[in-house]
């Protein structure tokens, strides 16, 4: 009897997938186990494997189709098997108050056999163990030949290639151009590290940057990520009307609680950076204006109970957003080992859906670049979200008198100084709403004790 294939659900709160790529065709031989299929949801991509061994007798949709979890997809049996034309739907949860919606018919996929990959040309899909292989010797994966399904490279084949002295002649890798989460004496969360993956994405980016004298254009194809976070951006901006309100705080007591802490949090393997900070801060932000902590309805607002933060991590070809769930659960040490393990995890393309999903409220930082301050994109379906400018020494003007008018008490100090910028939705908040959210954001950090 032939086992069928189904679409997983890969996180409790992610209920369908979109079938990324084929590994297999019709007629193709597989083993239990023999990863059939990628699946994305929401930028993140995961390996389906076979449940049985078998012949693949019938795939019921073709790549870009997004589906419920439980749906049918494919079929794995013996030679010669009937299989049904249309695919049925699997209860995953009978005892869930809403069932799948009715799948429409789906065209069935041509027999097309996928082009192997030979040395030379493009690598193709490749695990993040072959990425770290490659980087570590030096190894230009184009030349290495690819044994695994349809030319792809296994981990076999990288050491191979490496055994037979031919790392030595290999070009080195691209360097990946991520930027620093904080500049020298602000942390390192965000900065490249020499054990990062090169993506199959970076390396087919770097193979077609014009050569120099080129005085041709040329066509660069925009990466999954890169696209999914364009029509995010733009579903935001079109589906809430954007504010931003930027203020300037004065982080010495942050600064100096961190260096007194630093050392301590390092004895227990946790880099303290700036991030949970500026969390916490936000936290104690949202339970003195909740609103922010919401989800704009047409029927109202729904006040979120929950305070899931994201933070925004940048990774090759664009930029991901894991959450912290119930971060007011967290001490501060906590908090730095759940940053330090996301960030590290969403570098490495080890995100699971879960956690990149049910964000409340987010925070960004946009100083690693050196930017002082800017306005944000609101990360939908929150209603604000917090950006983090560079952290400078500036002189500032210290008044003890009245906060304008001189004074003889006035006096000019070197302090560690960021701009804080808030974007929020103006259908929730207005601008005294706004401000008093980031006011309070403001005091959280500079009466930190």
């Amino acid at each position: 009897m032939p086992t069928n294939v189904i679409m997983p659900q890969l996180g409790e709160s992610v209920v369908e997938g979109t079938i990324s790529r084929w590994l297999v065709k019709e007629g193709d031989t597989v083993e239990k186990y023999d990863v059939l299929m990628e699946v994305s949801t929401d930028k993140v991509d995961t390996e389906v494997p076979s449940p049985a061994s078998g012949v693949v007798l019938k795939l019921y949709y073709p790549e870009g189709v997004t589906l419920h979890a439980g749906t049918v997809i494919a079929a794995i049996g013996q030679p010669g098997e009937s299989v049904p034309e249309q695919p049925d739907v699997v209860d995953l949860h009978a005892s869930a108050q809403h069932e799948p919606e009715p799948l429409q018919p789906a065209e069935p996929i041509r027999s097309t056999p996928l082009s192997s990959q030979p040395a030379g040309g493009e690598i193709g899909r490749i695990s993040p163990v072959v990425s770290r292989i490659a980087r570590e010797h030096n190894v230009d994966l184009r030349q290495v030949a690819g044994t695994g399904r349809d030319g792809r490279i296994t981990k076999k084949d990288v050491l191979a290639y490496v055994e037979a002295g031919d790392a030595r002649q290999s070009v080195a890798p691209a360097e990946i151009d991520l930027p620093a989460w904080e500049r020298p004496g602000t942390g390192d969360l965000f900065k490249p590290t020499d054990d990062l993956p090169l993506t199959t994405a970076e390396a087919r980016s770097a193979a077609s940057v014009p050569q120099a004298g080129s005085s041709e254009d040329q066509l660069i194809p925009h990466p999954r990520l890169r696209k999914l976070i364009a029509e995010h951006m733009v579903a935001s901006v079109r589906t809430s009307p954007h504010v931003t309100s930027v203020m300037e705080a004065d982080l010495t007591a942050v600064v100096a609680h961190r260096a007194a802490r630093r050392a301590e949090f390092a004895a227990k393997d946790v880099n303290l950076t700036f991030t949970p900070y500026f969390i916490q801060a936000v936290i104690e932000a949202l339970k003195v204006v909740p609103q922010v902590n919401a989800v704009y309805r047409e029927d109202g607002l729904l006040l979120k109970r929950r305070y899931n933060i994201g933070m925004a991590t940048a990774v090759p070809d664009g930029l991901l957003v894991p959450v912290i769930h119930d971060a007011d659960d967290y001490s501060l040490l906590g908090l730095a080992r759940k940053v330090n393990d996301l960030a590290a995890r969403a570098r490495s393309n080890k995100l699971t859906p879960d956690e990149i999903q049910g964000s409340t409220f987010t925070v960004t930082n946009h100083g690693t670049g050196g930017s002082l301050f800017a306005t944000p994109i609101i990360n939908q379906p929150n209603v604000g979200i917090l950006g983090v400018g560079a952290i400078q020494k500036r002189a500032v003007v210290i008044s003890r008198g009245h906060p304008v008018e001189p004074s003889s008490e006035d006096s000019i100090a070197i302090r560690p100084m960021a701009y804080l910028s808030f974007t929020f939705d103006h259908r929730v908040l207005d601008g005294a709403g706004g401000d008093g959210f980031l006011m309070a954001v403001k005091q959280a950090l500079e009466g930190w004790q």
